[in-house]
């Protein structure tokens, strides 16, 4: 099973205004390792989620979502003293740009003391993210325990940077991040994160730096110039897969899900990748983070 840790949100995602000129939004789900724990399940891989909601409509909402999608539950606690996350999208010139209402969230009050250590030893890979590290630091502390404990069981961690200026000091972040990265084998940045956090800005710099952390495994994502693949052994570039995009809304965690289930399901790194490419590139022809992420039907579908 692939084991997803992190903070999921409500999404309210602007839409075009009708012909009245007024202003809608559209009520979905989001937060990223959600959304990558969904896009790895849409492609047939066995998932499970570990977080905290809040006993409100929200988190109801996402029970209702993820018992649908076939995520695991188990290990979903509910916290009657903090709401779930909620966050806006909304859309300009300068493409998307998000409003987050997460201040004392029930996934910011998670404690190492709350994990499943069960459930993170028997599991296939760990995946967590620089945002599931950032929104507090008791959530941070249970973060780097589940590392340690998937670490000494010998299961694989993956992570992706997902650096957020907002949660927290560029300085602090680079230094958790980066520390959790040591101990991933799947390294999972994006090239702006990269830049954020190191100061590189050249591709190759930026995969010399996260392979002498320590992953055997690093997917650069560089968005429209498509993905930078890297082992000690050798690079490969994956150019992007051809769309229409509307909203770019959780491509990052669709390529990710989908390049881990396809990892797990066996392919080697560039299959996987390319696979991956694609599917983000379907998801950003819809409006919102989970609702264009592709089935495993409709990307093989798009690359024959």
């Amino acid at each position: 099973m692939l084991l997803c840790m992190g903070e999921p949100m409500l999404e309210l995602n602007q839409q075009p205004a009708g012909a009245e000129g007024r202003v809608h939004f559209l009520q979905g789900h989001g937060g990223d390792t959600s959304n990558a724990a969904i896009a790895a399940a849409r492609q047939g891989c066995a998932v499970g989620y570990i977080t905290a909601i809040g006993e409100d409509a929200p988190g109801q909402s996402f029970l209702s979502l993820w018992q649908a999608e076939g995520v695991d539950i188990a290990h979903v606690r509910r916290d009657a003293a903090a709401p779930t996350g909620l966050y806006l999208v909304t859309h300009g010139a300068s493409g998307h740009e998000f409003q987050f209402y997460r201040s004392h969230s029930a996934a910011s009050r998670y404690r190492a003391a709350d994990l499943p250590l069960d459930a993170i030893r028997a599991a296939r890979l760990f995946y967590a993210s620089g945002i599931s590290l950032g929104i507090s630091e008791s959530a941070a502390d249970a973060v780097l325990a589940a590392i340690d404990a998937a670490r000494q069981a010998r299961v694989p961690v993956a992570l992706d940077t997902n650096y957020r200026p907002r949660l927290w000091p560029r300085a602090r972040a680079a230094a958790l991040i980066h520390a959790a990265m040591a101990e991933a084998e799947i390294a999972l940045p994006s090239l702006d994160d990269a830049t954020a956090l190191t100061g590189l800005s050249d591709p190759d710099a930026v995969l010399d730096f996260y392979l002498a952390l320590g992953p055997r495994l690093v997917a650069l994502k560089m968005s429209s110039a498509g993905t930078y693949l890297a082992t000690p052994e050798g690079r490969l570039r994956i150019p992007p897969f051809p769309c229409r995009p509307v909203d770019a809304t959780g491509a990052g965690d669709t390529f990710c899900g989908s390049f881990l289930a396809r990892l797990l399901a066996g392919d080697a790194p560039e299959q996987a990748a390319r696979y991956a490419a694609c599917a983000a590139a379907l998801s950003t022809q819809g409006y919102g983070a989970v609702a264009p992420i592709p089935d495993a039907a409709a990307v093989r579908a798009a690359l024959g």
